[in-house]
């Protein structure tokens, strides 16, 4: 009976486990709640076990449900990507969805006015935005394109380099007035420095070239990109800050200016996209916007 379980039965479960409830995972997906119920019923008894034991705070998943999670959010993954790729295909017209993958800093601060000019150029398209630093799997089809700090390394990816986004130290003038302007790297042991909470591979390969930029030297800890900006930018101390973004803020003054750690930055995307008239125009505008970003120095 597993074999013929259908992929709306994943789909509520999905639901039930990010809400909590029926009547959430219901309004979530716009169902009736014994809808919902049905659902998750048809598939306990599709594996003849329970999948969530009720508890005065709602709903709360089985070992054995917390072990079909991953897969069945592989399974949403890949319906996603089966919608993406079945919709805009009208010819000469880049229409439908394009998933795009790209860090905090890149989606929230230099994306935006490209891809508003995009969808002005092309307004059938729409455009899916996943703001984070994790890497998604363009393989697995989680995105369409991805903005990388990396040169990806699957064969099967159409990748373009597109230059080196410079990351430097900031701090806003009214600090630097308050508390100085260090001399060299041990005078920032003096300073409020604002860096990261948990420690990632990215983050160990960049203190080779930042031997003091520690968790334990920091006065502000944040593993939110935008978070040590907004720090940066409200005078709370001195952190790393993209050279291009700073240059926007007149307040920001760059101190240690020999202390650089560059970002070499990729926009890749699956090979079987190439064809796709949709997926070249975003592609291409990516490349395009960071080009001009990563030119400035």
């Amino acid at each position: 009976m597993a074999d013929d379980i259908s992929w709306e039965l994943y789909r509520t479960f999905l639901a039930v486990l990010r809400e909590g409830s029926l009547s959430g995972a219901a309004r979530r997906l716009g169902i009736t709640q014994p809808t919902a119920g049905r659902h998750v019923a048809l598939l306990e008894d599709a594996f003849g076990q329970p999948l969530f034991t009720r508890t005065q705070t709602g709903l709360k998943p089985t070992e054995a449900a917390t072990a079909l999670q991953g897969h069945a959010e592989a399974m949403e993954s890949v319906a996603a990507s089966l919608r993406r790729t079945g919709t805009g295909f009208r010819e000469g017209e880049a229409t439908g969805t394009v998933r795009v993958s790209a860090s905090e800093v890149i989606s929230m601060e230099v994306l935006p006015p490209a891809l508003a000019a995009l969808h002005q150029r092309h307004p059938g398209l729409r455009i899916e935005v996943d703001a984070s630093n994790a890497v998604q799997d363009l393989t697995q089809r989680e995105v369409d394109i991805a903005v990388r700090m990396a040169p990806p390394k699957q064969g099967v990816l159409v990748a373009r380099h597109v230059g080196t986004v410079a990351v430097a130290l900031f701090a806003r003038d009214d600090y630097l007035a308050r508390a100085g302007t260090p001399s060299s790297e041990d005078d920032l042991a003096r300073h409020a420095l604002i860096g990261y909470d948990r420690e990632t591979p990215f983050i160990r390969e960049a203190r080779k070239a930042w031997p003091s930029w520690r968790r334990d030297a920091f006065t502000f800890r944040a593993d939110s990109d935008l978070v040590q900006l907004a720090l940066v930018r409200a005078g709370a101390g001195i952190g790393a800050c993209q050279v291009a973004l700073a240059r926007r803020d007149p307040r920001l003054v760059r101190v240690l200016p020999a202390m650089v750690f560059p970002l070499e930055t990729w926009v890749a995307m699956h090979g079987n996209l190439r064809t796709s008239r949709r997926h070249k125009v975003v592609f291409d505008a990516l490349v395009a916007c960071l080009q001009a970003h990563a030119g400035i120095q």
